[in-house]
């Protein structure tokens, strides 16, 4: 359930779900967000920890940003401040991966006064969020498509972390820019190579290449071009936990969801929907175009608080495969929006 006060400049939600869009839309678009009976029902009511977390990372990287909390922690007022950007050192919380706060820094970054360099610290891989390579190889392609000079686009895997007790580390910069483009992906092609790393920490150097020589064996039955590298660590690069799996288990399992994906297909990751949506959303006047998979719950969430936030829709288009697009995949989506024209207002101007 929502309501908007207009004259407050308020929009308000009850529930704790999809807390993360609403607070990054919130940011961009200046309006303040209230949220009521989060976990209300639950043993252990309220907002989290890594929630919580989260909103601390937020106030770092802008200016003027008020937040307040009731007593019991059920009931979130966010007024958001103006993005500043900068240098900034952040402990994640354990409870999530660094890809939960890696895909708000994504979002908001081009839109900041001062480029964006931030240290995070935490757990690198965790099954709930997308993992540090996640972003690396699947969120900042996306980015690319939509701004001119990514030169200064990277995000760094110094350390890796594990469960229980994390230790992981990524640096990620993000330049600023005034616009994004709009764009048109149609086409996602056909895929003819396939480029993986496996991990591992704390162990055996063995068990990478178990991994390695597991995902082989299933992904050589489709294409001759594969190639797998390990990254065994130790020491302090390996974080503070071992990495304890049955590697011929995760390495077929890794390989499967890979096929999966590419018969899911679209021109963007899966979990990059959202990021691509919203860039889509805040480009120039002009009209963008893009081909996807199946949309996630998490994209449909989104495309609808984009409506609350910027009253924008998007205009969505099943498309079904024809005789000439066999071994395409699953059925496809052209999602298609005409931008606000949303202009960094933060960015410095000489």
């Amino acid at each position: 359930m929502t309501s908007f006060n207009k004259k407050a400049n308020l929009l308000s939600y009850k529930g704790s779900s999809h807390m993360r869009q609403r607070l990054i839309l919130s940011v961009l678009s200046g309006k303040s967000v209230k949220i009521d009976e989060i976990r209300k029902l639950d043993d252990n009511p309220g907002i989290q920890e890594f929630e919580v977390n989260l909103i601390r990372l937020l106030d770092k990287i802008t200016n003027g940003t008020i937040v307040e909390l009731n007593e019991t922690g059920t009931s979130v007022f966010f007024q958001p401040g103006l993005l500043h950007g900068g240098t900034v050192q952040h402990e994640c919380s354990l409870q999530r991966g660094v890809g939960y706060y890696l895909e708000v820094l994504v979002m908001l970054g081009l839109f900041c006064k001062v480029p964006l360099n931030v240290t995070l610290r935490g757990v690198t891989n965790y099954c709930l969020d997308p993992s540090a390579d996640h972003i690396l190889h699947g969120f900042l392609p996306c980015l690319r498509k939509f701004i001119l000079d990514d030169e200064d686009l990277e995000l760094k895997i110094v350390k890796r972390g594990m469960l229980p007790h994390g230790g992981g580390e990524v640096k990620f910069s993000c330049p600023i820019s005034k616009q994004v483009r709009p764009v048109q992906l149609l086409d996602a092609g056909m895929v003819k190579r396939v480029r993986g790393v496996a991990y591992a920490l704390r162990v055996a150097p063995s068990i990478a290449n178990r991994m390695v020589d597991s995902a082989k064996g299933v992904l050589l039955k489709f294409l001759p071009d594969v190639f797998i590298t390990t990254d065994q660590r130790k020491g302090i690069q390996s974080g503070k936990s071992p990495d304890v799996s049955l590697p011929e288990d995760v390495g077929a399992k890794a390989a499967q969801r890979l096929l999966r994906q590419i018969y899911l297909g679209g021109c963007v990751d899966p979990a990059a929907q959202s990021v691509a949506v919203l860039l889509m959303a805040l480009s120039r006047n002009d009209v963008s175009k893009i081909m996807v998979g199946p949309l996630s719950n998490h994209t449909i969430s989104f495309l609808r608080h984009l409506r609350e936030f910027f009253g924008l829709t998007f205009h969505l288009e099943h498309c079904i495969g024809d005789d000439d697009s066999e071994g395409r995949g699953s059925d496809k989506i052209h999602m298609t929006c005409v931008g606000i024209g949303y202009s960094n207002l933060n960015k410095r101007t000489i």
